[in-house]
């Protein structure tokens, strides 16, 4: 973010912005006690309302825990996403404050076997694409991206650089989302998973199998793995 940019957020999310970075970065570490009220108001020069809302929003947001009479403190968090949005993983992990990064496992041209053409609601052969990527928070891996893509609705799939561009953001503007479905599990991983992922032995994984479809046709299939002690999946939902 531009320093011009920031300085155009209202001032407790400066704040918040400021404690995130340096979460983010390392230079506070869980269980770090983090700068209290009386010293954000010093060094922001904000009010007390100010520096109360940014380490309020915090603790409620998980990032930080307060405790009464003593101050606040970095949280031992899990990193968090809601089940039913549509989002790039890169800005989920980029707006906790913390450090992206992605390896490209795979990235090839296939053809649809049985099962996946089943999924795909096409003729078995149907043309494919598939990435396999794992990315990483702060330099652990949270989520591996096992994909199978439509190509007739994705020309450029394979030419795309996913350490860039994820392919969420490559689909929404080659495939414009029309529908998504989602399918959530606890599943014990397999040894690849286990190994891209760096999961302890007999630790579960989450697992969120999404199809999307676009142009009235299903466009990906995607599963994403989840080491189950690092990530959670949540939601707030309003009748």
């Amino acid at each position: 973010m531009s320093k011009q940019s920031a300085a155009l957020q209202p001032l407790y999310q400066q704040v918040k912005r400021h404690i995130l970075e340096n979460i983010g970065s390392g230079k506070w570490v869980p269980a770090q006690r983090v700068p209290s009220e009386n010293e954000i108001v010093k060094s922001f020069g904000v009010s007390r309302m100010t520096a109360n809302r940014a380490l309020r929003e915090l603790r409620d947001e998980g990032v930080l825990v307060r405790v009464a009479g003593v101050g606040s403190f970095v949280a031992e968090r899990q990193a968090h996403a809601h089940p039913l949005e549509i989002r790039s993983i890169a800005d989920e992990i980029r707006d906790r404050g913390s450090a992206y990064r992605v390896e490209v496992v795979a990235l090839e041209r296939v053809r649809a076997v049985a099962s996946l053409a089943e999924d795909f609601r096409a003729p078995p052969r149907t043309e494919l694409f598939f990435s396999s990527l794992v990315h990483f928070e702060n330099e652990r891996p949270v989520q591996l991206e096992d994909r199978y893509v439509l190509a007739k609705l994705a020309a450029g799939y394979l030419d795309v650089d996913f350490t860039q561009i994820t392919p969420h953001d490559f689909l929404i503007e080659a495939a414009p989302l029309q529908e998504a479905e989602h399918v959530l599990r606890a599943t014990m991983p397999d040894a690849r998973t286990a190994r891209l992922l760096a999961t302890t032995p007999g630790e579960p994984c989450l697992l969120v199998i999404r199809r999307t479809w676009s142009a009235g046709a299903i466009a990906s299939v995607a599963k994403l793995h989840y080491p189950g002690s690092r990530y959670e999946l949540s939601g707030r939902f309003r009748p």
